[in-house]
């Protein structure tokens, strides 16, 4: 079984920072992708970065703001939200698409979300 583990989430002024954490664990053979999405009271979820082994990738509302890393020998992602706007708030979710045994197919996983609020 598999288990991602969000923190980091809160309240913060408008051009405030958050930094977000999350740490996959359990039965794990190789993690391919990792990222984070998130969803607004109304609204779809939508991606925001993923990072993969060859790169990353942001979405346009964030880019040059956010900044996804990933810690390979700790299957941890973090994504580091700086200038936040009030129209990042929203609950953020991790994701992981992996592998738990040699030759299996991938998996996709979620976090349980994380609340993040920029106040004006």
């Amino acid at each position: 079984q598999v288990q991602l583990v969000e923190s980091g989430g809160g309240l913060v002024q408008a051009g405030g920072s958050l930094r977000l954490s999350c740490t996959a664990s359990g039965t794990i053979f190789r993690i391919n992708t990792m990222g984070w999405y998130r969803q607004a009271q109304g609204n779809q979820r939508e991606s925001v970065a993923i990072v993969t082994h060859s790169g990353s990738n942001y979405a346009d509302s964030v880019m040059g703001r956010f900044t996804i890393s990933r810690d390979n020998a700790k299957n941890t992602v973090y994504l580091q939200m700086n200038s936040l706007k009030p129209e990042d708030t929203a609950v953020y979710y991790c994701n992981a698409v992996l592998e738990v045994d040699n030759g299996s197919p991938s998996t996709n996983h979620w976090g349980q979300g994380t609340q993040v609020t920029v106040s004006s």
